[in-house]
């Protein structure tokens, strides 16, 4: 019997998602498939009979969006909301803005792949002449943030990403949780993937391998000690939720009519 339960949420897919760009810290509304995704995650959610106490989510807008459409579907809308940049996206640096087909075609698919899904490796950062530098950095929602701006990450791995990220579970969502809140937590790929890399105690060999789809709702059952009783569940159609990870695995690959 669990003690804990937690429901993590890779936010429906956002547009630049759908033009397979990395979309990183710009901010992105959902597409339209995206809001479809999020609201039939509410739907699935409600239809198992979850009930949320409070949501936590980073300050991006496609994470929030994806949060007000499943407590709408889910008759929720009252819920608290916390928003934090520690629950952003993993900061690809020098690489947001590129498509990752192309980048697997210039650099190759296992670079794309090291960049995309390894623990340690950094990309490249950005830097002030970036087109989207000033878009980032001059966004008001940062000067809200716990650090100041000359400190937020120009670039980060997965490592990166769960070293900010720890804090803000420890401090405050741990407390919640053993408080017996049922607690939703709507993101984004790599930082629900660090997440899972810390709860579940997955190596650093073994989380390159991890894929978050887009939408999909991810139960974590602990005990006690906030250890997993068992993996982490995709909820849904197993079917449809296998063919939506082989999706975004085949994002960071060449195109087969470019090979």
């Amino acid at each position: 019997m669990a003690k804990y339960r937690l429901v993590l949420l890779r936010h429906g897919e956002g547009a630049w998602n759908k033009e397979n760009r990395f979309c990183s810290w710009v901010d992105q509304k959902l597409s339209c498939n995206g809001v479809k995704e999020a609201q039939n995650c509410g739907k699935h959610l409600k239809e198992l009979g979850f009930e949320f106490d409070l949501v936590f989510t980073s300050v991006l807008s496609r994470s929030i969006q994806t949060a007000w459409l499943v407590l709408e579907e889910m008759g929720q809308e009252w819920v608290p909301i916390q928003s934090s940049w520690r629950l952003n996206e993993r900061h690809y640096g020098a690489l947001i803005g590129l498509n990752r087909a192309e980048m697997a075609l210039n650099h190759g698919e296992e670079q794309v792949k090291i960049w995309r899904r390894s623990y340690d490796v950094t990309p490249p950062p950005i830097t002030e002449s970036h087109p989207y530098y000033e878009e980032i950095y001059n966004d008001r929602r940062y000067k809200c943030c716990d650090v100041s701006r000359d400190n937020l990450p120009r670039s980060e791995s997965l490592k990166d990403v769960l070293d900010r990220l720890l804090p803000y579970w420890d401090e405050k969502i741990v407390p919640e949780l053993k408080s017996g809140k049922m607690i939703l937590i709507s993101a984004h790929g790599n930082s629900s993937r660090a997440l899972l890399k810390h709860v579940e105690g997955i190596s650093d060999e073994d989380i390159i391998n991890v894929t978050v789809p887009t939408g999909v709702p991810i139960l974590l059952e602990l005990d006690e000690n906030l250890h997993p009783l068992g993996p982490h569940q995709f909820l849904g159609d197993q079917e449809a939720i296998q063919a939506a990870i082989k999706k975004v695995e085949d994002q960071g690959k060449v195109k087969p009519a470019e090979k």
